[in-house]
């Protein structure tokens, strides 16, 4: 027998049965699971920045990987980038930042926003689902699919599913506390993991500038 017809939509693919009509039953709807990961935050302080993320990738309502990498570094560790999302996407999109760091040099705003203006434009890198923060010396930016590149006034970045609360915590801890950029990182990484179930202690973090 032949499979019944199916329709797939953005993350539903709806079932039809051929021998039964839509009013009796309706359609059976199953969704794709989606895979959870991350909390990625960066951190600035004087001359020093830091960019850190946890390990947990979940899948579902499982964790399937306590100690993924989901940081990445260029131009001989004087820029990195740390990703939330899918990571072939995160990672096909790193190659491109890569291609675009070289072509503008030092210049990491400029690559930033070429990035983001080919993410936008292109229709196949457009439905690529990630969000990258990139961390030098002088800058930290966000880059979004939506053709965005966000630079904060205060410093801080966070992306992913604990990253608000990693913010929320790197923010008191920045006003209240003379900790370094790495001590707030670490710190603000464990409340969030403290919070979100999709993030977890196992954490990583690298810095640029004035340790």
């Amino acid at each position: 027998m032949l499979p019944p017809p199916a329709v797939a939509h953005d993350d539903v693919i709806l079932y039809r049965p051929r021998f039964l009509k839509a009013r009796i039953i309706p359609e059976i709807r199953l969704k794709t699971v989606r895979i959870r990961s991350t909390t990625i935050l960066c951190v600035r302080r004087g001359d020093e920045a830091a960019i850190g993320g946890d390990g947990q990738v979940s899948l579902g309502q499982t964790v399937v990987k306590h100690d993924a990498t989901k940081l990445r570094s260029f131009q001989d560790g004087n820029v990195w980038c740390g990703f939330a999302g899918a990571a072939a996407d995160a990672f096909a999109l790193l190659d491109r930042f890569e291609g675009k760091l070289d072509a503008h040099k030092t210049n990491i705003r400029r690559a930033a926003i070429e990035l983001a203006k080919e993410w936008r434009a292109d229709k196949v890198l457009r439905k690529l689902d990630s969000l990258i923060i990139v961390c030098s010396r002088e800058v930290s930016l966000m880059i979004s699919g939506g053709g965005d590149v966000i630079e904060p006034g205060d410093g801080v970045l966070g992306v992913g599913s604990g990253g608000m609360y990693a913010v929320a915590a790197a923010r008191a801890l920045l006003s209240a506390t003379d900790l370094s950029a790495r001590e707030i990182v670490e710190r603000s990484l464990h409340t969030a993991a403290d919070i979100c179930v999709y993030t977890n202690h196992n954490i990583s973090i690298e810095t640029v500038g004035k340790s």
